[in-house]
């Protein structure tokens, strides 16, 4: 059972907002889903998933990332999902880069985490599902990109799951975490001290270990102030040049580590995902 809590017109389509109670993190969870006039009159569309960053619920994309226009355009179906399990009885820290808002889209292995944070197995299993079963999806034709925490999660997801994900791209990912101060907080916490089990999380591992058949799209601005500490994305620049993965790599002189960043090429990435999976 899916609730629709929230609805608005947009585009000639549909803005949602949906609840339902999870099996995979064991509490209600939250995702939005933009539905083009094709689907709302029950065409099959392709669709991409958004995945947001550190401190976001599905809202800041839905609000702030100018997404639905060139879906509504192209016919194309967004879903955004919650970064996190939520509630009173859900483990969280003191900080906002782990716990609330920041599940890293991995299925946690170390008390108190694991009991609800299983974020990877609620995007690829139990999401999918929910979406084939309530709305004209066409999960052959499903793509995956985020920002931030959230690219990590995109690039991390597909790479595993080539067979749901047959198109990726990033905002700013965070794509070697195992060597940078956010990933090694978190993955310390929900995934415990043995550093063998973090590669698995990490797409600069991935992508030499299970590489990617198709093309990868990242966009980075220079000025991000998370650019040199947390980012880094020329490792994984390097890592996809040593496995010969086709990634386009943009950095745009002035621009920063926000939603700004994200709207202004937000609709080259929904036509380039749009071309990847039609």
């Amino acid at each position: 059972m899916i609730e629709l809590i929230q609805s608005w017109r947009c585009f000639d389509g549909e803005q949602r907002v949906y609840r339902h109670d999870s099996k995979s993190t064991g509490t209600p969870m939250e995702f939005a889903v933009f539905l083009p006039r094709r689907a709302l009159n029950g065409e099959e569309c392709p669709s991409l998933m958004f995945l947001s960053g550190l401190t976001c619920t599905w809202e800041n994309m839905v609000t702030k990332a100018g997404s639905q226009r060139a879906a509504a355009e192209m016919g194309m179906i967004i879903v955004a999902p919650d970064t996190s399990p939520r509630g009173d009885d859900v483990a969280d820290d003191d900080g906002w880069d782990m716990g609330k808002s920041a599940g890293f889209y991995l299925n946690a292995t170390q008390e108190p985490w694991a009991k609800h944070y299983r974020m990877e197995e609620y995007i690829t299993q139990e999401l999918p599902e929910i979406l084939e079963e309530h709305f004209p999806i066409d999960l052959s034709a499903l793509g995956i990109t985020g920002h931030s925490m959230g690219g990590h999660g995109a690039l991390t997801l597909a790479m595993k799951n080539p067979g749901l994900f047959k198109s990726v791209s990033a905002f700013a990912p965070i794509v070697n975490p195992i060597n940078c101060p956010w990933g090694e907080k978190a993955f310390s916490g929900y995934l415990g001290d043995d550093r063998s089990t973090w590669a698995n999380y990490d797409a600069c591992e991935l992508v030499k270990s299970r590489g990617w058949k198709g093309r990868i799209l990242i966009d980075q601005g220079s000025a991000d102030g998370f650019l040199e500490e947390q980012l880094k994305p020329w490792v994984f620049e390097k890592a996809c040049r040593d496995e010969g993965v086709d990634l386009t790599l943009r950095m745009h002189g002035g621009y920063d580590h926000s939603y700004y960043c994200i709207a202004s090429f937000m609709q080259d990435h929904i036509a380039w995902h749009y071309d990847e999976l039609v």
